[in-house]
């Protein structure tokens, strides 16, 4: 049995199948950046006041390099899926809307990949 209307036959439109994928993402980005959020703001504590060798021996320790950078790609998905709902509900007209949320997902990964590649520089000595 059948359950679209006669409309939504003849255009072949019906759901996408992602709406729940993008919802749990951003709740499980959210979930991860209350931790990530506290580890931030201690180690910003942490090195207020101190010099660029204090800071480069911090970053240096595997497990802050790799908490930085999980918190890093967990922000930027996380921006990425909420800019993304904001274009989606505000913008109209479909080829302004791609156009953004094209725009949204670039911007995105070029703040995450710069931003992972300073961690990593600042953890290697560069």
């Amino acid at each position: 049995m059948d359950m679209q209307t006669p409309f939504a036959r003849i255009t072949g439109l019906g759901s996408a199948k992602k709406g729940t994928d993008h919802f749990w993402f951003q709740r499980l980005t959210a979930l991860a950046n209350v931790p990530l959020s506290l580890f931030l703001v201690w180690f910003v504590i942490r090195l207020a006041g101190a010099d660029k060798a204090e800071m480069m021996a911090t970053v240096a320790n595997p497990l802050v390099a790799g908490l930085l950078v999980l918190t890093v790609i967990s922000f930027t998905w996380h921006m990425r899926l909420g800019v993304q709902v904001v274009i989606e509900d505000y913008v109209q007209g479909e080829a302004a809307k791609l156009v953004l949320i094209i725009l949204n997902a670039f911007f995105s990964f070029a703040i995450g990949a710069i931003s992972v590649v300073s961690i990593l520089m600042l953890a290697f000595g560069g």
